[in-house]
């Protein structure tokens, strides 16, 4: 597929320097399961070379910086679905991977409240080092390993988690499929989850899959693939014990979704 675009086309400043880790990470590839599994959130790095964006440590853990849980989870699922699990390492603060390229909330000033120093008054040559360095690997190694598999049934799997409060309003869900009315999967596995915990699994909550969306459009659509936005509310992945928890229980429920009459009946 080839590189998914730029912000300006100019070159970008270095970033990355020595003792960063690389913008992705892959687990498992090659596996033979048909789920791939994406952590766009699941990083909390920052450059060296950026000093934490000038926020606390108590900051950078919060839910701003990264979905609490998530690369946890997406490796406790590679394991027991025998699944390729990318993720990006680096913190949702420096670029979000599941926003267009140049939108207002690609980069954000300010995250739920918190002001984000490093992101004021961006130059437009450091968000194009950010777009090129950290969001474009990660986009093209989803590429690449969908090209490699292009034979081969593929369901994509974005993991994500959200906070049991926001703005002050509790968020009564435990989990939440994401979906555009446009996939039999996410049909599925919304139905298998609620026959277990009925009204706790949201339909489109605790968000609603919209076009502020980026990856499984960019990557979904113009391959014709069914895919899955789960989302897991934060305090359920709290811990590693949690993460394995979590992931024996959607594992089958995975599995059970993907072979459902609906999917069947989709053909897909």
């Amino acid at each position: 597929m080839g590189r998914t675009g730029s912000v300006s086309g100019a070159a970008s400043i270095p970033l990355l320097g020595p003792g960063d880790p690389p913008p992705v990470a892959v687990l498992n590839a090659g596996a033979p399961s048909p789920f791939l599994l994406l952590g766009d959130h699941a990083g909390r790095a920052i450059p060296r070379a950026l000093r934490d964006l000038g926020l606390t440590p108590g900051q950078l853990d919060l839910h701003i910086a990264c979905d609490i849980g998530v690369a946890g989870l997406g490796e406790q699922l590679a394991v027991l679905l025998d699944a390729c699990f990318i993720q990006q390492r680096y913190s949702r603060l420096m670029i979000d991977c599941n926003r267009k390229p140049g939108s207002a909330a690609a980069i954000l000033a300010v995250s739920d409240g918190v002001a984000v120093p490093g992101n004021r008054d961006l130059s437009a040559e450091a968000a194009q080092a950010r777009h090129d360095q950290i969001y474009q690997p990660y986009q093209d190694e989803i590429a690449r390993t969908l090209d490699a598999r292009a034979d081969r049934p593929t369901v994509l799997v974005a993991l994500h988690s959200f906070t049991p409060a926001m703005q002050g309003q509790a968020r009564p869900w435990r989990l939440g499929v994401l979906h555009r009315g446009d996939s039999p999967f996410s049909r599925a596995m919304l139905a298998v989850m609620r026959a277990d915990l009925g009204e706790a699994v949201g339909d489109n909550q605790p968000y609603e899959m919209d076009e502020t969306d980026n990856t499984i459009p960019l990557h979904a659509d113009a391959r014709g693939l069914d895919y899955l936005e789960l989302e897991v509310r934060q305090d359920l992945l709290a811990t590693a014990a949690d993460q394995r928890t979590m992931a024996q229980w959607l594992a089958p429920r995975l599995a059970a979704a993907l072979a459902s009459e609906e999917i069947r009946r989709d053909g897909r």
